[in-house]
């Protein structure tokens, strides 16, 4: 009885370890795509794909030249596309600290002056 039984759990095992690797896959592959850079013709825009669930997906566009970028809803099921936000960055980037943490810049700053 116990080759038996140690037959089953060995059966058992292989059957999951099988369904593991050869299972359904619902997962969208290009959801982990790395960032997509278009050049060419004077526009150059990086956009930057990232899950949002099972059946959609976040897109950021950015566009370094007027450094300005877009957020995207994509609904994977149906294709439709909804703008979200869209923001002129240049002045964001020009600022020294927001929302920082300490040492903030300035400190940093201060104690290598001190030096």
């Amino acid at each position: 009885m116990k080759p038996a039984a140690l037959g089953a759990l060995l059966g058992a095992g292989l059957v999951i370890v099988a369904a593991g690797l050869f299972g359904q896959r619902t997962e969208v592959f290009a959801q982990h795509a790395a960032p997509y850079q278009a050049t060419g013709s004077g526009n150059d825009l990086i956009a930057l794909p990232m899950p949002a669930g099972d059946k959609s997906q976040m897109l950021t566009v950015i566009d370094p030249r007027q450094q300005a970028m877009g957020v995207y809803h994509v609904d994977l099921s149906s294709g439709k596309i909804t703008l979200l936000s869209v923001r002129n960055i240049r002045w964001d980037l020009q600022m020294i600290e927001f929302n920082g943490v300490n040492p903030l810049p300035r400190e940093i700053r201060l104690q290598l002056e001190q030096r």
